[in-house]
């Protein structure tokens, strides 16, 4: 027997190969099916080894998925636990703090200006001080203390609390805080310092937000507290002081005690400002709402020529409105309003902003024309009829009508001609040229409308 020779790869042997006195039939069979079982058992055997190895991937990521979903999942529940526990300290503080308000000396003081800080940026802090019963002993603190730093504390403590509260606001005026920082300013000998006056206008600029506070604010006195702040204060003070002033003139009942006062004309007279000028005339707006204001205002020396030079402003065009807005109402209410109008050069200012101004000013400065025409006769647009009566032709109506356009193009040519001369003279003046430079240009604007 010949010997045989083993094959290295043994499990590839795994059938006998038939003998040569096997029919050709099996081995015809042996050839289609052995070899073909062998080769697609080879074949499963190594897809199955690739399945499993992606199977084992799959699951080695799933795994490593579900560790960083974990790990996000308790870094949550850390921070919940650190924010938990923060909350609790907080709290804790707050009620600390609010119990210290209740002792006396140092300690108190310490605790007033630990509100003022806690309570200056936290809106949840101011809630839970308020709810901790915080406000009562920072109220009572403001008469009661002869020593100007505690006073500060307690005046800032309140203030931060009132931000952005008006349930804190209403308390701390139900509380008697306004009486008790008007009596602390009138009854101080001498008048306390700059800082503890600041402090109280920021109280009052901050406490007359609120609706309900106005009308108690407004007849406690402190308008006239406000006035002097105005024209005495700090700028800081001043700006607050206005604003305050504005707030409460929103509530009607509140311009007669501005009107006690010489708001109007000292408002009047600072309408040069630019920066607070804004402001200004929208106190005045409110001032003018009723009718005693509107007299104020048509009393007040020069009124009309400081309001009439506001819609020249061109680049304020807030200002324009406002302003518009005061002489709109008080050209519909006062007969006598639209002659000082009139002599105050209004018609050409008016005319110039119905064609350059804002749609809002506009529609106001026509307003006021309409209201005017009644008044200035030589500047109607409605031209008499010169012995055209009611039953005249066809041809006698076209020539009226002739005669009223004419009329009206003479009209607006004037206006238009007043127009550029005052702009013209504002420039000048501004600008310091010389005098012959000015009957230079008079000549000029009137060659542009002749």
């Amino acid at each position: 027997m010949a010997k045989c020779h083993r094959n290295n790869v043994d499990p590839l042997i795994l059938h006998r190969i038939p003998s040569a006195s096997s029919s050709s039939t099996s081995l015809n069979s042996f050839s289609r099916s052995t070899f073909r079982r062998m080769i697609l058992d080879a074949i499963s055997c190594g897809g199955s080894s690739r399945h499993q190895r992606e199977l084992q991937q799959d699951e080695e990521d799933k795994t490593t998925i579900g560790g960083d979903e974990l790990a996000t999942k308790s870094e949550k529940l850390c921070d919940l636990l650190n924010l938990t526990k923060k909350k609790e300290e907080t709290l804790e503080i707050l009620k600390r703090v609010a119990k210290d308000l209740q002792a006396e000396g140092e300690k108190k003081v310490m605790a007033a200006s630990e509100v003022r800080l806690l309570a200056k940026d936290d809106a949840e802090a101011r809630v839970t001080l308020a709810m901790l019963g915080a406000i009562p002993p920072l109220v009572s603190m403001i008469d009661d203390s002869q020593n100007e730093d505690a006073l500060i504390a307690y005046l800032y403590a309140l203030l931060n609390l009132a931000i952005g509260n008006d349930a804190n606001k209403e308390a701390i005026v139900r509380g008697g805080a306004v009486h008790k920082m008007l009596k602390l300013i009138e009854s101080s000998k001498p008048p306390p310092n700059q800082a503890i006056s600041e402090a109280i206008v920021a109280n009052f600029l901050g406490l007359s937000a609120l609706d309900s506070n106005k009308p108690i604010i407004g007849s406690s006195g402190a308008i006239i507290f406000l006035v002097r702040a105005l024209k005495t204060s700090s700028s800081q003070a001043r700006e607050d002081a206005l604003r305050a002033l504005y707030n409460l003139s929103i509530h009607h009942e509140n311009i007669s005690f501005i009107l006690e006062t010489d708001l109007v004309p000292f408002l009047l007279n600072a309408l040069g400002d630019m920066e607070v000028s804004e402001r200004i005339l929208s106190v005045l707006t409110n001032v003018v709402s009723v009718s005693e204001g509107r007299r104020a205002v048509g009393e007040a020396v020069e009124a009309f020529p400081i309001l009439v030079d506001v819609l020249n402003w061109n680049d304020s065009e807030k200002c324009q409105e406002k302003a518009v807005y005061i002489l709109m109402l008080m050209a519909h209410k006062g007969y006598g309003d639209r002659r000082a109008m009139i002599e105050a050069g209004i018609e050409s200012s008016l005319l110039e902003l119905t064609l350059v101004g804002s749609p809002l000013v506009q529609r106001r400065a026509s307003r006021i024309l309409e209201s005017l025409r009644a008044v200035d006769k030589g500047k109607q647009v409605s031209a008499p009829i010169y012995g055209i009566t009611c039953s005249s032709s066809s041809l006698s109506r076209e020539r009226n009508r002739e005669v009223r356009m004419s009329d009206e193009r003479r009209a607006v040519q004037q206006l238009v001609q007043q127009s550029l001369q005052s702009n013209m003279k504002r420039i000048v003046k501004r600008a310091n040229f010389p005098q012959d430079f000015v009957t230079t240009s008079q000549h000029f604007t009137k060659s542009l409308t002749f």
